[in-house]
């Protein structure tokens, strides 16, 4: 039998099938046998069309021309529309990696918290900052975190850079480089850091601390020659660490936050761009972020006192990370390291929460809580149905190898998805919005960075600069002058406002400075009395033009007697 044949013969019977049967899936054959289904995939397209021709001719109805039809709009069956609430009522989901997810009730019976969330540490101030910060002496906190090691490296980074383009020797003094802090902070404080220099140090308008502190020649000076590292070492070391310019000030500065303060039971893990256009091989751009371009810093701070406890920038791709891992997992698992082991409970956002974070930290008796996207393969089908009967406010509540899922359906198009290694059994609140208890534990501690970063910006001392190092020095500035703050605040008890204490921080460091600034310069005065062989007339002014042999001992003029200020001989002028 031919093709043609064999086609009309399934066209037949395809219309002669009864409507009871029409549901009914069986394989059609013809005389001979043959899979006719078979025959029509693999058939030919002009047959097709010949076949139809055909029959168009045997039947009463005119000929209408050959238009491409309209596809027709699929309704969905019945059994479709309830797909949603029978995955609803399951008890049981298996994800599509083979997680199997339990429902789970409200509520319960309060038991006995699970081991890996049982706060077991001392948080607060160490004893290291308790003897070394003194009451009343708001430096005393500060030089803790950019101590005497750090000051002492940036001066000599800072003298060799000018020695090196001046062509002359340039020094600076300890003292002189605590004065430049001080004025970078109390321009933060006035929230001047977009002024120009010459209203800050004008007699007119600008305070008089600046001009008494430090003049303007030498804090552009300053500002323009002040490294972070050797030159000589820094290709050596651009090899191994992009960041080398300016790695040694922020690891130690992170290395004394460490030593200074331990933080609370809950911790907060997320990411910081530091507004800044410089030139920089790893700027980032986040088109979500009010200032889109800057350097991106992974950070970890305590929700309570929102002190940074440990961070590290981002610079692209990292060798030292094993492929196999995730970059979320990596940042949390690094920033986390030294304080794993004590029960401590980590928020993240959804960049870092996973499945497999979250069991690699209960490994380390540490918890984790954090919202995750729904696309994340080990997630049930009920996360990602964007179109179900879930009513507004209401939730669903999974469980899995120790984490449990919440959903809640916080508007009619969205879903808010917690996963949580914390919380064995979730109570839902009974106010208008129903909230679960872990939407409310998220949304108390997720803002520790959020908070940090919005008060850094607040009376930041950054400024316009191209180069990379001084941005990232600035960010240390304003991170240390938060840290500082909290360990004074913690450990004496003080109630005293983040601008009072940016005024008053900036006085102490600039003092040493300013007091040797306004003593009298010493000049080495000899014990004799100069003379001439010659007699002259007198130079001074306060005579009727005397003659005398006599000579100033600092300014070499002829003085009479009339003229002479004291026994050893100087003028009135020099005097005064």
């Amino acid at each position: 039998m031919s093709k043609r044949a064999k086609i009309s013969t399934y066209l037949e019977n395809a219309t002669n099938i009864p409507l009871e049967c029409s549901d009914v899936e069986s394989e059609l054959c013809d005389s001979d046998g043959n899979n006719i289904t078979a025959i029509i995939e693999s058939g030919d397209e002009e047959i097709l069309e010949e076949s139809n021709i055909d029959q168009s001719n045997d039947s009463d109805c005119e000929n209408i021309p050959n238009k491409r039809t309209r596809r027709c709009m699929r309704f969905p069956s019945s059994s479709e529309d309830d797909c949603g609430s029978n995955i609803l009522n399951q008890q049981t989901e298996i994800a599509s990696d083979g997680t199997i997810w339990m429902r789970m009730e409200e509520g319960g019976v309060a038991g006995r918290s699970p081991v890996h969330s049982a706060f077991k540490d001392v948080q607060g101030p160490t004893a290291h900052a308790k003897r070394n910060i003194m009451d009343g002496n708001l430096s005393s906190a500060f030089l803790l975190l950019i101590d005497n090691h750090i000051l002492e490296h940036i001066r000599i980074c800072t003298e060799l850079k000018a020695s090196q383009v001046l062509e002359k020797s340039w020094t600076i003094t300890q003292e002189k480089l605590k004065a430049f802090l001080a004025i970078l902070y109390a321009r933060g404080a006035y929230e001047g850091n977009n002024l120009r220099l010459q209203y800050l140090w004008n007699n007119k308008w600008g305070p008089s601390f600046f001009s008494n502190t430090m003049s303007r020649r030498d804090f552009t000076e300053i500002l323009r020659y002040i490294r972070f590292e050797k030159k000589n070492q820094r290709s050596q070391r651009l090899q191994t660490d992009k960041f080398a310019l300016v790695s040694a000030v922020w690891d130690k500065f992170i290395e004394n936050s460490k030593n200074c303060f331990k933080p609370g039971a809950y911790i907060t893990v997320d990411e910081q761009l530091f507004p800044s256009k410089a030139r920089c091989r790893f700027t980032q751009y986040m088109p979500n972020k009010p200032q889109k371009f800057g350097i991106k810093f992974w950070l970890a701070s305590d929700v309570e006192t929102k002190y940074v406890v440990n961070g590290f920038s981002y610079l692209g791709k990292d060798e030292t990370r094993n492929s196999s891992a995730p970059l979320s997992e990596f940042v949390v698992m690094k920033l986390l390291e030294p304080y794993t082991m004590k029960g401590r409970t980590v928020t993240t956002d959804n960049f870092f929460t996973s499945i497999p974070l979250a069991l690699k930290l209960k490994s380390k008796n540490t918890s984790l809580l954090g919202t995750i996207r729904a696309n994340k393969r080990e997630l049930p089908k009920n996360c990602k149905l964007k179109k179900d009967n879930m009513a507004r406010f209401s939730t669903l509540l999974y469980q899995s190898n120790g984490c449990t899922l919440t959903i809640y359906k916080s508007k009619p198009n969205k879903k808010v998805l917690i996963l949580s290694t914390k919380h064995k059994r979730i109570k839902i609140d009974k106010a208008a919005k129903k909230l679960p208890e872990t939407v409310s534990f998220y949304n108390n501690t997720k803002f520790g960075v959020d908070v940090t970063d919005q008060m850094a910006r607040k009376y930041t001392v950054k400024s316009g600069s191209r180069r990379w190092p001084l941005q990232v020095f600035f960010n240390i500035l304003d991170l240390a002058e938060i840290n500082s703050w909290i360990l004074y605040k913690n450990t004496t008890g003080e109630n005293i406002s983040r601008k009072d204490f940016l005024f008053r921080l900036a006085e102490e460091l600039a003092s040493e400075y300013q007091t040797s600034r306004q003593k009298p310069h010493e000049v080495n005065i000899p014990t004799t009395n100069a003379t001439v062989p010659i007699r002259k007339w007198c130079q001074i002014g306060y005579c009727n033009n005397n003659k005398t042999t006599n000579i100033c001992n600092k300014c070499k003029k002829s003085l009479c007697g009339k003229c002479t200020r004291s026994k050893i001989y100087t003028c009135r002028n020099c005097e005064q």
